[in-house]
């Protein structure tokens, strides 16, 4: 299994819902709606939503590339 990544094409906030699809072979939709679904329930997810963004390291893109994302 490879790396956890950020990717930098199909975020839509942070890019970590979309890297931990990649990661577990699922749609990236299908990780949204689990993440949104489990905000539902109490818990740290926003905490781990935001130490995840911080800690996940962006998909290795070209180096020509001078596009930013958040």
């Amino acid at each position: 299994m490879s790396a956890i990544t950020r990717p930098r094409d199909g975020r839509m906030i942070g890019g970590v819902c979309a890297g931990l699809a990649r990661r577990f072979g699922i749609k990236t939709r299908t990780m949204r709606i689990i993440f949104v679904a489990s905000c539902l329930l109490p818990g740290p997810q926003f905490l781990i939503y935001l130490a995840l963004w911080l800690l996940l390291p962006n998909e290795k893109g070209s180096a020509g590339s001078a596009r930013t994302a958040w």
